[in-house]
């Protein structure tokens, strides 16, 4: 496997995710939960996740923003990096069930990050039911999406005790951290702004010609393309009033986090049956429960609104750290009763999602809605996510037994 390339900048989306939290409706938090079927030996812990913050940078840096705020924030090196800081160890006062153990990660999930050091928590919970130990971890959407999140972690994941007991190659040696001033920022930050600027004019000049080109050779289908994308930026940031369900219509700052297990191989014979994919079978299966939910009080429902991460890796961009995703939001059938019929036309839906001219875009897009003035782009993307129904999303874990 490719070794990941951390850039020195935010792209101009995860700034966008991460300027956006000036309303905490729309913080950006990763809550993930591990179970041990034991109690892990704390020492070989602590050093294998040393070994894996001093491999990845991220989990060393915090955000530096330039003063003027004239490019996307910055990665840099925190002196202060404290590992004890963002490992926690907390013990199950109940019955150490799962229940409680999701209870626990509840508020976890909730509070925002210390944006002085760097963007994660661990949280080590002993006293569960059977002798097991859960692990909480903690981490902002800032720092990567969850495809990348599981290959950033992979060097805490092992395949058997036996492996911490084997010779080790040495500890990596630490970063040093060279915290820059104020005018260094705000120089860096003039000079990317500068080049990205000079590069999209360079782009947008060869696209203006290309596309007189094609308006001089073929001009019905150039002015279908162009209205075409027009359209398709036009469906990813219009704003929407009005959740589509008549019950699920309130909206706050706390969570409840639930587990419904499945074997993947049921999942996967399911959607093997209706000819589609697995994430096919994911999501008819929620909207198969949503449409159980809505009957059950009363008030079915045809469609909701979902939202989906559209994941945007390629094998050009595969070792690029950081999201790679493009959230598009689109009806989706709740009243379809039979389930491969409902995989079925869920699948075409996310076909033509996938095909949105304007997914490509949504770097530029994002740097557009950031530079509204007056927190205008927050307000816009509030307008775009507080009316959604329900967001559904699904990622690989390690690929082999751990």
């Amino acid at each position: 496997m490719a070794p990941i390339h951390f850039a020195d900048r935010m792209s101009e989306a995860d700034a966008f995710m991460w300027d956006i939290e000036r309303d905490p409706a729309l913080r950006s938090t990763i809550t993930a939960i591990y179970t041990l079927d034991g109690p892990p030996d704390w020492e070989r812990f602590m050093n294998n996740l040393e070994r894996t913050t001093r491999q990845i940078p991220r989990l060393r840096q915090r955000v530096a923003r330039d003063p003027l705020g004239l490019a996307p924030p910055r990665w840099e090196f925190d002196p202060h990096f404290d590992l004890r800081y963002h490992v926690r160890s907390l013990r199950a006062s109940g019955d150490g069930s799962m229940r409680e153990l999701l209870a626990m990660a509840e508020p976890i999930g909730m509070q925002s990050f210390d944006r002085d050091r760097p963007l994660w928590e661990f949280y080590k919970v002993d006293g569960l039911e059977g002798g097991r130990t859960g692990l909480i971890m903690k981490l902002h959407h800032a720092i990567s999406d969850g495809v990348g999140m599981v290959r950033m972690t992979a060097g805490l994941m092992e395949k058997s005790p036996e492996v911490g007991k084997r010779e080790r190659k040495p500890m990596p040696e630490a970063p040093i951290a060279h915290p820059s001033s104020d005018w260094d920022r705000m120089l860096d930050a003039a000079k990317y702004r500068f080049e990205t600027n000079t590069k999209r004019n360079r782009a947008v000049a060869e696209a203006a010609g290309s596309s007189m080109l094609d308006l001089l050779r073929n001009p019905a289908k150039t002015w279908k393309r162009v209205s075409d994308t027009v359209a398709s930026i036009g469906r990813m940031v219009r704003p929407i009033s009005e959740p589509l369900s008549p019950v699920m219509t309130g909206r706050s700052l706390s969570v409840r986090f639930d587990m419904l297990e499945v074997p993947l191989a049921e999942m996967k014979r399911a959607s093997k049956a209706a000819g589609g994919t697995v994430n096919d079978a994911f999501v008819g299966a929620v909207t198969g429960g949503l449409r159980a939910y809505h009957e059950a009080l009363g008030a079915p429902v045809d469609e909701l609104r979902m939202n989906m991460p559209i994941n945007m890796r390629s094998e050009e961009t595969a070792s690029e750290a950081g999201n790679q995703f493009a959230p598009v939001r689109f009806a989706v059938p709740i009243s379809i009763a039979n389930p491969a019929d409902r995989m079925r036309r869920i699948h075409e839906l996310v076909d033509a999602q996938r095909g949105e001219p304007a997914l490509p875009m949504m770097e530029g897009i994002s740097g557009a809605l950031a530079s509204l003035p007056a927190n205008g782009g927050t307000r816009l993307a509030g307008s775009m996510m507080k009316a959604i129904d329900f967001t559904t999303s699904n990622v690989p874990g390690p690929q082999f037994p751990v």
